[in-house]
This record gives C-alpha cells, sequence and structure tokens, in this order.
C-alpha cells in the first residue's frame, strides 16, 4: 500500500472516529425545548412542566428558584419534572443537569399568555398608531418576548424550528405583535408582575389550520374541510405545471413592461402545496403543539376574516379548536379571550346579509357559550379600507380589560353592553344587557343607530331605539308586528351604543335564522 493510500485511510478513520465521537456526545448532552432559554418567563402560581431530552436512562437534576427536582429520561430518552407553584418575581437561575450542564439566566416567574390568530394578531407595533413613539417608550424588562417561527408540519412537531426569549425594548418591540405587546403591558402596569408573551401566529390563515387534526376528524361538520384539502392535494401537480408555464410567460412580459417604463402585469400565484399554511392542523402542527405543555395563564385570539365565508363552521371550529388545545395542554380549561372582528369594507345604505356580521356573530356565541372564554368587542376601531386597522391600544386594552376582571378577579367593568334577551311588548322590543356599567348611552349623544327590526317576512328594516334603563327598546312604523332586532349587523356598521366606561356593545342578533 502506497504512503498516500495509507494516509487517507487513516485519515477516514480519524474522522470516523472523531464523527461517532460527535454524535455519541450529542446524544448524550442534556437538551431543553427552545421555550426554555435564558429571559424567559415561567408561570406562577401552578404547576410548571419542565421538559427535555437526554440519553434513555441519564439521571436529570433540575434546580430553580429554591427547588430541585430530579428525573430519568425514558426509552425514548424524554422526561419531564413539575415544579411546585412559584410566587412572582426574580430574576432567578435555572440549571438543568444530566451528563452536561445548561444554565439559563435572567429568568423571571409571572403571568404568561400565547398572542395567535392571523394578521391582525401578527401586525407588529411599530406599524400601529403612534407606532414610532410607542416603540421609543417601550422599556419594560420585565415583559418578555417570544416568537415562534412561521413553519408548517404535517404532525405535531416536539419542538419549534427556532426562537428566544428577549427582554421588551425599543430593540426588540418593533416587530412583536402590537396587540400582544399592549395587552401584555396593561396587564403589567395593573397586576405590578412580570409578564411573558408567545406570539405565534401567521396573517391569512384559516381556524383549521389551528386546529388539532384528531378535533377535526370526530366533527362530520368539518368533512368539507377534509375534502378541500384531499383535493387540493390531488390536483397539485396539474396546478404546479400550470404555475411554471404562467410563471415563463410572465417573466417575459415583465420583462417586456421594463423596457418600455411599463408595470410589470400581476406575478402568478404559486399553489398550495402539502406544505401550505392552508393544511388542516398544519400550522398546529407545527407552531402550538411545540408549546404545549409549557406552563401558561391563557391565550388572547385574533382571527376569524379567513373564515368570513363560512361563518356557520365557524360556530363550532373556533369551540373545537379551543377544546383541542385545552385537552392536549392538560391545564384544564384556562382562559380563552376572543378578538371579534372589527368594522371594515363600507357602510350599507340598508340592512341586509353580511359575512363578516355572520362572523362576529358566530365568535360573540363561543365567547358565550364556552367556559372560561371573553370577548373584546373591536367594531369601533376598524378603517373601511384596511382590513389591518392600526389601532391595536385599544383591542389590546380591552383583551386586558377583559383578563383583569374574569381571570384576575378585579372589580371593573370588563365589556360593552351585551344582549341577553329580548321581550316582544306590542309593536316594539325591549332588549336587555348585560355589563352595563355605569350605564348604557348612545355615544356622542346622539340617537341610538344602529338597530334593524324585522317581522314574520323577515325583512329587516332601520329602527328606532331609545334606552331605558338597562334596557333599549326598538321599533319602526314600518313592522306592525316584530319578531326580531338586529344590532350593527353590517360590515361596517354605524351604530353607537356604549355602556358610561366607553366600551362598545357587540353587534348581535335575535333570530336564529340562516341569513
Amino acid at each position: 500500500m502506497s504512503q498516500w493510500k495509507l494516509r487517507v485511510r487513516i485519515t477516514g478513520v480519524l474522522l470516523v472516529c472523531l464523527a461517532l465521537g460527535i454524535a455519541a456526545q450529542a446524544r448524550a448532552d442534556v437538551k431543553l425545548p427552545k421555550l426554555f432559554q435564558s429571559n424567559m418567563v415561567l408561570a406562577h402560581g401552578m404547576r410548571v412542566p419542565v421538559w427535555g431530552t437526554a440519553d434513555p436512562g441519564e439521571a436529570v437534576t433540575v434546580s430553580v428558584a429554591g427547588q430541585t427536582l430530579n428525573a430519568v429520561a425514558d426509552a425514548k430518552g424524554e422526561w419531564r419534572v413539575h415544579l411546585a407553584p412559584m410566587k412572582p418575581g426574580g430574576p432567578v437561575e435555572m440549571s438543568v443537569t444530566g451528563k452536561n450542564t445548561l444554565k439559563l439566566t435572567n429568568v423571571l416567574i409571572g403571568e404568561v399568555w400565547v398572542c395567535s390568530g392571523q394578521s391582525n394578531m401578527a401586525w407588529p407595533t411599530s406599524r400601529a398608531v403612534n407606532g414610532a413613539a410607542e416603540v421609543a417608550a417601550a422599556d419594560y424588562p420585565q415583559i418578555r418576548l417570544f416568537q415562534a417561527p412561521r413553519r408548517v408540519a404535517e404532525e405535531p412537531q416536539k419542538d419549534l424550528a427556532w426562537g428566544a426569549w428577549q427582554v421588551c425594548g425599543p430593540k426588540t418591540v418593533g416587530k412583536f405583535s402590537a396587540v400582544g405587546y399592549f395587552f401584555g403591558r396593561e396587564l403589567h402596569r395593573e397586576l405590578n408582575v412580570p409578564v411573558g408573551l408567545i406570539q405565534s401566529d401567521w396573517g391569512g390563515t384559516a381556524c383549521e389550520a389551528w386546529t388539532d387534526l384528531p378535533s377535526i376528524e370526530r366533527d362530520p361538520a368539518f368533512k368539507d374541510i377534509l375534502d378541500r384539502w384531499a383535493w387540493r392535494l390531488k390536483s397539485y401537480p396539474d396546478a404546479l405545471k400550470r404555475y411554471e408555464e404562467a410563471m415563463e410567460k410572465w417573466r417575459k412580459a415583465a420583462e417586456e413592461a421594463k423596457v418600455e417604463g411599463k408595470q410589470a402585469p400581476r406575478k402568478p400565484r404559486r399553489p398550495a402545496g402539502a406544505l401550505s399554511a392552508s393544511r388542516p392542523a398544519g400550522l398546529y402542527n407545527a407552531m402550538i403543539a411545540p408549546l404545549i405543555p409549557y406552563g401558561i395563564r391563557g391565550v388572547i385570539w385574533y382571527q376569524g376574516e379567513a373564515n368570513a365565508s363560512r361563518a356557520a363552521q365557524y360556530r363550532k371550529l373556533l369551540p373545537a379548536m379551543i377544546a383541542g388545545w385545552r385537552a392536549n395542554w392538560e391545564q384544564g380549561d384556562f382562559p380563552f379571550l376572543i378578538v371579534q372582528l372589527a368594522n371594515f369594507m363600507r357602510t350599507s345604505p340598508q340592512p341586509r346579509r353580511s359575512a363578516w356580521a355572520e362572523l362576529r356573530d358566530a365568535q360573540l356565541l363561543t365567547a358565550r357559550n364556552t367556559p372560561n372564554c371573553a370577548l373584546a368587542v373591536a367594531i369601533d376601531v376598524g378603517e373601511a379600507g384596511d382590513i389591518h386597522p392600526k389601532n391595536k391600544q385599544d383591542v389590546g386594552k380591552r383583551l386586558a380589560l377583559a383578563a383583569l376582571g374574569t381571570v384576575y378577579g378585579k372589580d371593573i367593568v370588563t365589556s360593552g353592553p351585551v344582549c341577553t334577551g329580548a321581550e316582544v311588548e306590542g309593536p316594539k322590543v325591549r332588549l336587555k344587557f348585560k355589563h352595563t356599567g355605569g350605564g348604557l348611552i348612545a355615544k356622542g349623544g346622539d340617537a341610538l343607530v344602529g338597530f334593524a327590526v324585522a317581522g314574520e317576512d323577515r325583512k329587516f328594516v332601520w329602527a328606532d331605539a331609545k334606552i331605558e334603563g338597562d334596557t333599549v327598546l326598538v321599533w319602526s312604523d314600518k313592522v306592525a308586528k316584530p319578531v326580531a332586532v338586529r344590532y350593527a349587523w353590517a360590515d361596517n356598521p354605524i351604530c353607537n351604543l356604549y355602556n358610561a366606561e366607553g366600551l362598545p356593545a357587540s353587534p348581535f342578533r335575535t333570530d336564529d335564522w340562516e341569513h
């Protein structure tokens, strides 16, 4: 054998040994999920899970805030301990020791909330009303921010692709969820405890993408969701071929437009494949499952625009999603706070069908009928020409009011008026409300607007309305025998029923008609 061949063989053997040594060391290292990092917030007042991986049979010790717990990795190399309830405070250090030691620093103990949904939850603080000033003033070292990477998966994942906890400040809050930040800021100010916010959202996504697959599969009402997805996967190869052909034509047209100084035509949209954000359970698998079972207080949810055309289905889908999250998290019926869709698009000169009103109604019904849920009404913060209202401050504050009153027991008015019933009194209908606070008012001091009434013909007309105590009396000279009332039932309604605390009434209807 030549010296050259001998050197090559020896080098190869050394490289193999080195690789095996690195692999063995990697297998031996105790590891934590991406959520467990320096600067994180651990939930107070509850048993907090801490988990990770190690070699099968490896002994692991977790030490934090005066507690030391031991575990042994199972046959899959997985281990878990549960910290005893802790008081708010910090910073503290956490150490996790197996064959190696991990040290996490600047750890706080406080409130932890997940912030999820589509683009209005994803909307960054820097682009909210007075965004630059808000970012510059965001010096809150006891608020910590974590953003889950936007990913899709076919199966539930055990960990996120990446992520890091950041201390809230002008350099970190600008890209973070505006609704999440303003919500967390209110909690921090009112409770005076650390707050951890986990942002997991994706613009333009539907509720079924955030729902675990078993919850979708077990209900026949969601069969069309699975059928539609199966059809998309089956037709994907042909759709991709048409897309590539369209792209070739577009490139030529775009080049010609550039030469002629004209605007390029619209670029073709790539069809959705197996890892599309539209995949049922795809976002749950990649962006929610890896968070479980991290100790959390609750969830704030701003989504629905992508499901507006299927509002009737959303009545069952959103509660199913919530139930699935709660069952998998195994932390009971934790609070789930829902932002009702804001006003959007043009105002209507007459009462008519509204997909957005129907979706808001589905959100209202979910908050009313699902345990430990609440609604933040946003019917007055929207912009006719923009699906993304910039006023995220009021949205965050109203979510915080709901949390402070229903979760933390503060003696405050947590919501605007919500209709609880209706009684027909001859040619008029009397509406009853809860959350009236200091009393019902017509904002601006003018007459009440936004009410419509219908008789047995189910044709709605605008109605007169006046406040009588904690009730509203509604009537129209065009409807002698009213049977149904709707309020703010439009994409972008003109409405002005509030309570004295300045919180708007939720849109509602007293009928259960299909449209």
